[in-house]
């Protein structure tokens, strides 16, 4: 794999480098082959917090994840983490389909092979709906459904827009701001 790194208000020093390039190092055993691709790392600091976002694209998969934390190591080995999860993840998907459709071929190697630890899950477990809700979408603006939203504790919040007459979500962005998505 190649890393191509790069600091936001921070200085890239050889040590920080050689960690992520270790760490990372780590994801090569989840794959047949070695990976081909290019990883993505932007290290950050804003107002003493630690950010490290990876992203490597992948032929038909796009493993990203962002973390943050005092300290750039320990966030490094976070984020890590996270992309290994989403590995095994798409691993467990991609060998139900493939048991699915007769196939055996896999991009990802076995876990006998790989010596990765994973927990095994029922196949209803990953994809059940738990709870299903229904409500009727009171006409509001942005701002509205930005107060309901925090009035009732929740991260995101649909409603029907008085403006445009149509659904959109506000949701709770991870840097305290609010984003909106409209239906096209």
């Amino acid at each position: 794999m190649q890393y191509n790194i790069r600091g936001k208000n921070i200085q890239v020093t050889d040590a920080i480098r050689d960690h992520v390039e270790k760490k990372l190092d780590r994801l090569d055993r989840y794959f047949e082959e070695p990976l081909n691709a290019e990883a993505n790392v932007t290290l950050s600091v804003t107002r003493n917090q630690q950010s490290v976002e990876v992203s490597i694209p992948l032929t038909g998969l796009m493993l990203r994840a962002e973390d943050k934390n005092d300290d750039m190591y320990a966030a490094v080995d976070l984020v890590v983490d996270k992309l290994e999860r989403q590995i095994r993840k798409h691993k467990t998907k991609l060998n139900r389909k493939f048991r699915q459709e007769g196939s055996i071929k896999s991009l990802f190697k076995d876990e006998a092979e790989s010596g990765a630890v994973t927990v095994a899950l029922d196949e209803d477990e990953e994809m059940e709906v738990v709870r299903t809700k229904k409500f009727t979408l009171k006409p509001m603006d942005v701002e509205e459904a930005i107060l309901q939203m925090n009035l009732v504790g929740h991260t995101f919040f649909m409603f029907a827009n008085v403006d445009t007459q149509e659904v959109n979500v506000v949701y709770r962005r991870n840097d305290g701001k609010y984003g909106l998505i409209e239906q096209s």
